[in-house]
């Protein structure tokens, strides 16, 4: 019997089957438990696309587009959102990566399968007795630590997620055969739209525990990242303690402190809860700022997120902006030493013998000035054929690295005689820069920008 998921079992079947699984493997076997865990959410969520119309098909039917497609993103919230891009990941890397998953990742990842289906149960189920107790609670305590099987290989996890793959693909094949299905496909949907209005109106008293998500979920990308959490040679600190608040008692706590080998902080992150805006812990996080360069004598950059949004502000340079996540050490330690070694490119000479012409030159001068005194992060040069594009790039490139600015260019041209073109050009000028080319096949053509690499 199952500890958490027993009310899932007389209406979701698969869903109970695999959710017990995941459940009686969290501790024993944590990264087969990670993989049964997504494998349920699979399962669920396969099934809310088939059952509830107000869900539009993404192009594909996989589990990532249909998480990411904005119906179903509307229905279950942000809250839950998060929770099941944790489900995921943790279950991907468990099929196809080496790292190590721990029982605690297990645990999470089955923690958050709890929550989810019982929004779907307390949302979708039609049976009296399959609706769960508002007051079930995840608790990790109860769960086995000895393992029905043995410990499972990535090699016997990747068997058998193509055996399911395989089987899923056939019952798929043979639903699409039974067109009687449809009728009575139809008269659940009505059912479901019924009970759903029905449960939609009364309050939802359940403690999907937000915050521990949301903290998990920010664990997960630093840890993506390369940000040891754990152990004798981390270098992160969680509800770090600080002085020099302008509040009565003059402390404040920190969220996650990033630090560099020197002991100097590269970088804070605010955390505000999952349905605020993040934009809402940007002044406190500028404070917290203050505090650590006054300390340490190093202003850190800033980092601000609800969980599932996250803004980067370097604040001595450039305004905020939305990124995907968080960024390495050596990221942020290049960032900050290029604060002091970065030289102007205002003054810098450019190379007269690649820009030979003047428009050529005060293009690059406009680009510097826009890049130096307005702190823009993009340019766009629009030049006639013949002009010189590739020769004005090229001496870009050159006082952009040689002024400390970027170390890295990309140069995109939709043709591959194009690439080749400026790959000679680029030799030819720039002998030292070392260019190396690839392809992609299916490029749109659009138009050229010229975008530095974030300094």
């Amino acid at each position: 019997m199952s500890i958490h998921f027993q009310f899932l079992k007389s209406e979701w079947a698969k869903l109970h089957e695999a959710a017990t699984k995941a459940e009686s493997l969290a501790i024993a076997d944590p990264r087969t438990a990670c993989f049964y865990s997504r494998r349920a959410l699979e399962i669920a969520v396969n099934w809310l696309f088939e059952c509830d119309n107000s869900l539009t098909e993404p192009y594909k039917t996989d589990l990532a587009a249909r998480l990411c497609e904005p119906s179903f993103k509307q229905l279950i919230g942000p809250t839950l959102e998060p929770k099941l891009r944790i489900i995921r990941i943790l279950g991907n890397d468990a099929v196809h990566s080496s790292k190590q998953i721990r029982p605690e990742d297990a645990i999470v990842s089955l923690r958050e399968l709890f929550h989810f289906c019982y929004w779907l149960a307390r949302n979708y189920a039609l049976k009296p007795t399959s609706k769960p107790n508002p007051t079930l609670k995840f608790n990790p305590s109860l769960l086995p630590t000895t393992s029905p099987i043995p410990t499972q290989t990535i090699a016997q996890i990747k068997t058998l997620a193509d055996q399911l793959a395989t089987k899923d693909a056939e019952l798929a094949a043979s639903k699409s055969r039974l067109s009687e299905i449809e009728t009575e496909l139809q008269k659940a949907q009505a059912e479901i739209a019924a009970i759903k209005a029905d449960r939609t109106t009364q309050p939802d008293t359940h403690d999907y525990t937000e915050s521990e998500t949301r903290d998990y979920f920010i664990d997960l990308l630093l840890k993506e990242s390369g940000w040891l959490l754990v152990g004798e040679r981390s270098r992160t600190d969680r509800e770090f303690p600080i002085t020099g608040m302008p509040n009565p008692s003059g402390k404040g706590f920190i969220d996650y402190v990033l630090w560099g080998n020197d002991g100097k902080p590269l970088a804070l992150i605010e955390a505000k809860r999952t349905r605020r805006d993040p934009q809402a812990g940007q002044q406190q996080a500028k404070l917290y700022a203050d505090c650590l360069e006054q300390q340490f004598g190093q202003r850190p950059l800033i980092f601000y997120t609800n969980g599932y949004e996250h803004w980067l502000w370097d604040d001595l340079n450039y305004p905020p902006r939305l990124v995907q996540g968080f960024l390495k050490q050596t990221e942020l330690e290049l960032i900050i030493q290029r604060r002091s070694t970065r030289r102007s490119l205002i003054t810098a000479e450019i190379n007269p013998t690649i820009a030979e012409r003047y428009y050529q030159t005060r293009a690059i001068r406009r680009i510097s000035e826009s890049f130096e005194r307005q702190n823009e992060r993009k340019a766009l040069v629009v030049m006639a054929t013949g002009a010189g594009k590739t020769r004005t790039v090229i001496a870009l490139c050159d006082l952009l690295m040689r002024c400390n600015w970027v170390k890295r260019v990309l140069f995109l041209a939709d043709r591959v005689a194009l690439v080749n073109q400026a790959v000679n050009a680029f030799k030819k000028h720039l002998p030292a820069a070392s260019p190396s080319t690839s392809s992609l096949k299916k490029i749109p053509k659009v138009e050229s920008t010229l975008q530095p690499i974030p300094p």
